[in-house]
């Protein structure tokens, strides 16, 4: 398995997949080819069905300004071996095509040039041997380790460095959405929320203001990922709220320490990379069971973690995290992480809240294994049909709504 380091991405919302990773791929083919007078890029699949509404397409000017560029939707085509596939084309001042390159988005910011693997950052990495949560829990008990600890053994002590710049910008998506009211981007005109959750759940009292604060600090991340504002992938832009939500209130109200934050963090982080090595974190390849659910479960195993629970009740809390979110689909109305992506981030932390408390009270023991639900979902993301994954086309996307009566 990758670092860590690259499930958790800092960037521009609001999706991993249709943001994120066409900023990436775009500046690396405009500092490889400085010397076009224009650059064309083709969007295939997923990315030209949804990409306006995600701003896929800011995204690719961003990263290949000041040069002109001419963007092809082609949501008819769907690659065969991801969806999310860009061709990007540099252009000499008579329109030829001096260069090309096929590159497909695949989810949490990371690109791929097809089947032959992942490019982190243009370098391939291995930094785990062990990839399944089986072969780990047996190890650090061998070990007498944390997950924490074995994280650290295999990223090195500067892992906490990066961890602490990802604590941070979480805390600041938590605190400036806060602040933040009016509407969202989009024609759905939706209004931010946050604010008046935080503000009613102050008056609340006991575990209704817990569950307030704990939707006020999610949706204040979610909706800034909306607005187009700097968030962690945690593990998706579309998912970005889950586990800052939960973090945010642990420290608040539990008084963890920022240093307990972060191994919190690590712990969630190979919680992660296990599912986004076996199976995946992309809405548009696995419905969003790859992106809320994996955010829930990295969730789960960091809250128990922080109220001191074991290995086996951590793993239990994971385990439960995604399989209560198996079969989610991915439909959000219009192409925008708006609805339901928004309303799913606070409900996803709640559930990964009551589902570590659930495991803290038990020993551990149960009888489906985190792998064994991972690799589950992974089969069910294959058996869904594409109407469902990311495409706007199906579910939620499909209905006819009154935009007078939305909120």
């Amino acid at each position: 398995m990758e670092s860590i380091k690259d499930l958790y991405k800092i960037g521009m919302g609001p999706s991993s997949s249709h943001t994120i990773g066409p900023h990436k791929a775009s500046s690396m083919f405009a500092a490889k080819h400085p010397e076009a007078a224009s650059y064309r890029v083709t969007l295939y699949g997923s990315l030209a069905a949804t990409g306006r509404g995600h701003m896929t397409d800011k995204a690719l000017m961003l990263g290949l300004q000041p040069k002109e560029v001419d963007i092809v939707w082609r949501a008819d085509i769907v690659p065969e071996y991801h969806t999310n596939g860009m061709l990007f084309e540099a252009m000499d001042g008579s329109g030829n095509v001096t260069a090309d390159w096929m590159v497909y988005s695949v989810g949490g910011g990371y690109l791929s040039e097809g089947p032959d693997g992942l490019l982190l950052n243009g370098v391939k990495s291995d930094l785990y041997g062990r990839n399944k949560m089986t072969d780990i829990l047996d190890f650090i008990e061998n070990e007498g380790l944390s997950f924490w600890e074995y994280v650290q053994f295999h990223e090195g002590d500067d892992i906490w460095d990066y961890l602490r710049d990802v604590w941070k910008v979480m805390c600041e998506s938590v605190e400036a959405g806060l602040d933040m009211e009016g509407r969202l981007p989009g024609p759905l005109r939706l209004r931010s929320k946050a604010k008046q959750y935080y503000t009613r759940g102050l008056n609340m009292h006991d575990q209704l203001k817990a569950y307030a604060l704990v939707c006020a600090y999610s949706l204040a991340v979610s909706e800034q990922n909306a607005r187009g504002g700097i968030v962690v992938t945690a593990p998706t832009c579309g998912s970005c709220g889950v586990i800052p939500g939960v973090l945010y209130y642990m420290k608040k109200e539990y008084g963890c320490s920022d240093m307990d934050i972060l191994k919190a963090l690590a712990t969630a982080g190979l919680v992660g990379n296990i599912i986004r090595h076996n199976a995946s974190i992309s809405g548009a390849e696995v419905g969003c069971q790859g992106e809320i659910g994996s955010a829930c479960s990295m969730a789960a195993a960091a809250v128990t973690q922080l109220l001191g629970g074991t290995p086996h009740q951590i793993e239990y809390a994971a385990e439960m995290g995604m399989e209560h979110n198996l079969g989610l689909t991915c439909d959000p109305i219009g192409g925008y992480v708006l609805i339901p992506c928004i309303e799913r981030n606070p409900i996803a932390a709640l559930r990964a809240v009551d589902v570590s408390f659930y495991s803290m009270v038990s020993d551990g023991n149960h009888l489906i294994s985190f792998d064994k639900v991972i690799d589950t979902m992974k089969r069910t993301g294959k058996d869904i049909p594409s109407l469902y994954k990311e495409t706007s086309g199906g579910g939620l996307a499909a209905i006819d709504y009154d935009r007078s009566k939305l909120p």
